[in-house]
């Protein structure tokens, strides 16, 4: 049987022909999100240089940035949903019109956000406890750094204007460029012009501002191109707004639980607390590898439904479902498999080394399940469903929370402790999250069409 792509094409479900159309979305995405973390790893390598005050004041200061811009994550997602689906809808300029409105929205937010960073800058610090040799550093990376927020979110933004489009190459070379000319710029300013922590941030904000400017510059060049007017809309802006805050509050839900499980890590012990790092960190990794399925089926389900092409939909679900899992399965043979020797490469101490291995056990039966979540949240994301992904974002969480405290009440320091709170975490969590997701994705409720 044949189905139609979304954008018109015919595709027959489960062929090679949809399985190339997902990992032509797919494995671009995966670069641009691997290419983001290289910001963090190069500026710390070159502040490292410098002293460990310095790179600790980088350390606090870049959780609190990347903080900030995770919780904005929402401009990409809504934006991608809102154009994909116009888009589908056959109504290009309308769709071009929302991207634009979407930028705006991530502009202004942008601007607000970095005057609030830098006025707040000194006191977020010293709230987060940092060390008195520490905070000038933390204090000067945030400030140098702020201006460039308007950049980063509107990266966000027109990044999702492009995956609504099925463009996820043209985000991949930016995000490349990006993390070239970062690189540049820190070695040239940290250690050249001996600027110390604030050349870090100043070539951070330079990086993200061109990034921002040669995106808005791509879409702003295909609006014109469709004779869509650049200025916002006050309309426009608003419904970005109001489809981003129920997405919003599902990411404060998922950093809330993440942090809640660094919490139980550091009341069971160091040991505990140490391995909790480094198995975080893998989870990261693998979790880009799904990011990037979840980004896939968000573009194509939003085009399906767009075009009220509920078949293609469908068989979308379907299709980005299995490869989600099936990644997550293979992610986790290969860490399981490897959690003796992935240990060693971030520690020396045997008990971290142990509670490291059996960890990172659990997370590997526990991947597959992962694998589902991540491409379910793409899918509801992509259909506009963010009203039931922000209230089981809350469900999910309140889940959470008794087998989290269970576990720092209860379980002990080292190899079992750690093993408990990531069967919490990547068990009872991610499975709560399984299920409310595949039962809305067994409905029709979430399967609204048109554009």
């Amino acid at each position: 049987m044949s189905n139609r792509s979304p954008d018109g094409q015919p595709v027959p479900s489960g062929t090679p022909s949809l399985d190339r159309q997902i990992l032509s979305l797919a494995v671009p995405a995966l670069g641009a999100l691997v290419a983001e973390p290289l910001f963090v790893l190069v500026d710390s390598a070159v502040v490292g240089r410098l002293g460990t005050s310095q790179l600790a004041g980088l350390a606090l200061a870049g959780t609190v940035l990347t903080t900030v811009v995770g919780l904005c994550v929402f401009l990409a997602y809504a934006t991608t949903a809102s154009v994909a689906r116009t888009l589908g809808a056959g109504d290009r300029r309308r769709a071009l019109g929302a991207g634009i409105d979407g930028m705006w929205l991530a502009l202004g937010l942008g601007i607000l956000l970095a005057g609030a960073l830098w006025v707040a800058g000194p006191t977020v610090v010293q709230a987060l406890g940092a060390p008195a040799d520490v905070v000038p550093h933390a204090v000067a990376y945030l400030r140098w750094s702020a201006p460039g927020l308007p950049g980063m979110l509107v990266v966000l933004a027109a990044t999702g204007v492009l995956r609504g489009m099925l463009d996820t190459r043209t985000p991949l070379w930016v995000a490349a460029s990006g993390a070239v000319l970062n690189a540049v710029l820190s070695v040239v300013l940290v250690l050249g012009l001996g600027m110390g922590v604030a050349g870090s941030g100043l070539g951070t904000t330079i990086a993200q501002l061109a990034m921002g400017a040669t995106l808005a510059a791509v879409v702003a060049r295909g609006a014109r191109a469709e004779q869509v007017p650049m200025r916002p809309t006050r309309t426009g802006v608003l419904a970005g707004a109001r489809t981003g805050a129920p997405l919003l509050v599902r990411t404060v839900s998922l950093r809330i639980a993440i942090l809640l499980a660094a919490w139980v890590a550091a009341g069971l012990g160091t040991v505990t607390l140490a391995g909790h790092q480094v198995v975080m960190a893998v989870w990261g990794l693998m979790a880009f590898a799904l990011d990037a399925l979840a980004i896939a089926a968000q573009a194509l389900v939003g085009r399906g439904l767009g075009a009220a092409d509920v078949q293609t939909t469908r068989a979308v679900l379907r299709r980005t479902l299995q490869w989600g899992t099936g990644a997550g399965a293979v992610l986790g043979l290969v860490v399981g498999a490897a959690g003796w020797w992935i240990a060693p490469l971030f520690t020396a101490d045997p008990d971290v080394r142990r509670a490291v291995a059996l960890a990172l056990l659990v997370v590997a039966v526990t991947m597959p399940v992962a694998g589902w979540v991540f491409v379910l949240d793409g899918v509801l994301i992509g259909a506009g469903d963010g009203r039931y992904l922000a209230v089981v974002g809350l469900l999910t969480l309140a889940v959470y929370l008794p087998a989290a405290l269970a576990v720092r009440v209860w379980a002990e320091d080292g190899v079992t402790g750690l093993a408990w709170s990531w069967a919490a975490f990547a068990g009872i969590f991610m499975v709560a999250r399984a299920v409310t997701t595949g039962l809305r994705a067994r409905g029709e409720a979430w399967m609204v069409t048109g554009g």
